[in-house]
């Protein structure tokens, strides 16, 4: 018998490691973690727990390369012992002796975004014969078939190195099928280093305690480390029944199922209104300490046609974003008509609040909250496995944490809401003043209509004022009097009562052509927010831009009290 040890932190498959492996554990973590029910204060956080199991047969060792910093403590490099050479592979990629290779599974596991190959639909049999047959095919994720609502399966095949670890009994319908050498000792590559002294001695340790020589010291210990973590297998799953009592596990996140009536009593009966916009009415709440204590919960207005299943795609996809700019979504409720989504609450409320303020914020902390917002505009636009176009930027849907670092919110919502709940008499969505001119002609809307509405905003950011100041005369386009002021060489106009920007000429004049390459007519002429980004952090040099406002554009005006926009093609 070969003993796995699998720990998790958080629902996060963080180690998965059998017997003899050259993994780099720590003798002491490794020695503690055997023997006692406490794991979470041997490793200084308190919502570590562990789980153990016991298998016939051995799994390849892998280690995310995401885990947090805190877990550095308990590794040093743990790999596999097992890597495929040139030799196991035809020309074509496929594998040279299916044979030599068997698959171990692990139930309700699975490694978001690092797939490479779907097969669908695909029973069991059909998911480990493709991978089976493909040499760069490590990892196969099956969704059973039986919770499928046609009835078929589908397979996800992953190659090395795995990241993003999932293992949730209650949020995960998937088994992970391991590809691994029916023999290790005989496959072992030989490109692998030698371990340092400290990866022998745990693996001493290791070897001395489970293959000793005495069978019935050997089934004594196992059976007491059985015993152990059995223990914690029990308190974890009366956590999760605890936690997700009402979660239908359907959405393929960590994210918690809510009830209405959870919700209603949360918010005192949505008693504490923090804003209202186009995506609906956001309420404070307040929860267990293990979410903050204090929530933002947002009822959505009335949702598209379709209903349940695009709001569980679309929350799907909110749920699998993760940075730090943007507002995390911890929740959501789908009982009955009721559509919630449950957020981190953000202490400092919203950039609005922030810019057009009595005070004035600093320049320095200005420039900070704009590469923030780019950072994780770039996040969505680039870096998820489902590209997200926010469709509304604007302060107010900027909202700034207890250090004022801003965190996009609402993203991820435009697919859900009837045309009437945008703000907009047609199918536009967004905020007028910070929609791009495309929203206004038949044309593809793509993510350059939020970098449209990100340099209006970076406009706003540099001078503490609006898009449209009605009281303004001539001044009341913020666009089209920025570009003038930079065209004109009066820069310092735009920030006349800031010292502090008037004495940073510049990196005033960089935000200023960042701002107006943004706002430009035709969408093939704005940057990436990826590019926008690096000229933010002075990475990339920012060239003179042309005028935003050709002759054959849309142009928006200010006239008697109201704002219009009109074509000046004849």
């Amino acid at each position: 018998m070969e003993f796995l040890l699998s720990i998790l932190i958080q629902g996060t498959l963080v180690l998965v490691v059998e017997a003899g492996l050259s993994c780099g554990l720590s003798r002491t973590i490794f020695a503690r973690a055997l023997s006692t029910v406490q794991l979470d204060l041997e490793l200084d956080h308190a919502d570590i727990t562990a789980f153990v199991s016991l298998s016939m047969g051995g799994l390849i060792a892998h280690v995310p390369l995401d885990f947090p910093f805190w877990m550095k403590r308990i590794h040093i490099g743990c790999k596999q012992d097992y890597t495929s050479s040139a030799e196991d592979c035809n020309p074509d990629g496929s594998t040279v002796e299916e044979d030599r290779f068997e698959f171990r599974s692990i139930l309700f596991a699975d490694f978001p975004f690092s797939d490479y190959g779907i097969l669908q639909p695909a029973t069991e049999f059909e998911c480990r014969q493709s991978c089976l047959l493909d040499c760069t095919c490590a990892v196969a994720i099956l969704q059973d078939p039986s919770l499928s609502p046609d009835g078929t399966g589908t397979c996800w095949k992953k190659k090395l190195p795995l990241s993003n670890g999932r293992f949730n009994r209650v949020d995960i319908d998937r088994t992970a099928l391991f590809k691994v050498p029916k023999s290790n000792a005989s496959r072992r590559s030989p490109d692998t280093p030698k371990p340092s002294d400290g990866n022998r001695n745990a693996a001493i340790l290791i070897l001395s305690v489970l293959l000793g020589t005495s069978a019935i010291f050997n089934f004594s210990f196992l059976a007491a480390i059985a015993l152990i973590f059995f223990c914690l297998y029990r308190r974890r799953l009366q956590h999760l029944d605890g936690v997700h009592s009402h979660s239908r596990g359907d959405l393929e996140t960590n994210l918690r199922s809510f009830t209405y009536k959870e919700l209603e009593q949360a918010t005192n009966g949505f008693k504490e209104e923090l804003g209202r916009g186009a995506f609906g009415t956001v309420y404070k709440g307040e929860l267990s300490p293990s979410y903050g204590n204090y929530v933002a919960v947002k009822k959505l207005g009335k949702v598209v046609q379709e209903g349940e299943r695009e709001f569980k795609t679309e929350v799907k996809v909110i749920g699998h974003t993760h940075h730090k700019n943007l507002v995390r979504l911890l929740g959501y409720c789908d009982e009955e008509q009721h559509r919630l989504l449950v957020y981190e609450f953000m202490g400092n409320g919203s950039l609005s609040n922030f810019l057009f303020g009595v005070l004035r914020p600093s320049w320095q902390k200005r420039l900070q909250i704009a590469s923030g917002i780019a950072k994780g505009l770039a996040y969505l636009h680039e870096e998820c496995s489902t590209q997200i176009i926010h469709c509304d930027i604007k302060p107010q849907n900027i909202l700034l944490d207890d250090c004022l670092t801003a965190k996009i919110s609402d993203f991820g919502l435009a697919k859900l809401l009837i045309n009437s709940k945008t703000q907009t008499l047609t199918g536009v969505r967004g905020t007028k003043g910070y929609m791009a001119p495309e929203w206004f002609r038949n044309s593809p809307v793509t993510v350059k209509v939020d970098v449209y509405s990100f340099g209006v905003m970076l406009l706003e950011i540099i001078c503490c004022r609006k898009c449209v100041e009605v009281e303004m005369d001539e001044e009341a386009i913020l666009t089209e009097w920025a570009f003038d002021c930079y065209n004109e060489g009066m820069m310092e106009k735009l920030v006349e009562n800031d010292e502090e920007a008037r004495n940073d000429v510049g990196r005033l004049e960089m935000l200023l052509k960042v701002a107006i390459w943004c706002v430009q007519y035709e969408p093939v002429l704005r940057p990436s927010m990826r590019t926008v980004s690096m000229m933010l952090e002075g990475a990339v040099q920012v060239p003179s831009p042309p005028c935003p406002f050709p002759l054959h554009s849309m142009s928006m005006k200010y006239q008697n009290g109201r704002v219009s926009f009109s074509s000046l093609v004849p």
